[in-house]
């Protein structure tokens, strides 16, 4: 059975919508369970590699502008309806980019909702062992970077000839 362009860019956004659903539910389920089951500023150790350890980023990526997260915030919404209408409007939009993003939008949607109901995002995910690494983190920016990186390595590697030509 043949789909029409419309009937598939339909299906893609059902996709997008999923995986945002998806990521938004795991980010924020985590998130809860750390902040109801781990202190602030305090560590539980799960092995020697990785630790949980529950704080607030009052700022933005890798702790920047601490007490600046409305602005994170204002920005995050920003790209995040930019990506939407993006999805809804472009044309020659592929469903593993529906996909990608899908994850990029429940990540960094979780951040906002963070930012709004703790007035900071929650990190906790803390890994041990790695040089000049100390960064924490948490599940909504993995999310993120598992939406982000393939798609970099996919427009890097797969590029179709032509599809980015003015024409």
């Amino acid at each position: 059975m043949l789909f029409s362009a419309r009937q598939r860019k339909s299906v893609n956004f059902l996709y997008f919508c999923a995986i945002a659903a998806f990521a938004l539910a795991c980010s924020q389920a985590a998130g809860w369970w750390v902040n109801f089951n781990i202190p602030v500023n305090s560590t539980l150790e799960w092995n020697g590699f990785i630790h949980f350890t529950h704080i607030r980023n009052y700022g933005g990526i890798f702790g920047l502008l601490q007490g600046q997260g409305w602005l994170f915030g204002l920005l995050s919404l920003g790209l995040l309806g930019g990506i939407v209408v993006w999805l809804y409007l472009g044309t020659g939009v592929s469903r593993f980019e529906f996909c990608c993003f899908g994850f990029i939008a429940g990540g960094g949607l979780s951040n906002v909702i963070d930012r709004q109901i703790h007035g900071g995002v929650i990190d906790y995910v803390n890994l041990q062992h790695i040089p000049y690494w100390n960064y924490i983190f948490n599940l909504a920016d993995v999310m993120i970077h598992v939406g982000i990186w393939p798609m970099i390595l996919y427009g890097l590697l797969a590029r179709k000839p032509g599809r980015y030509s003015q024409s």
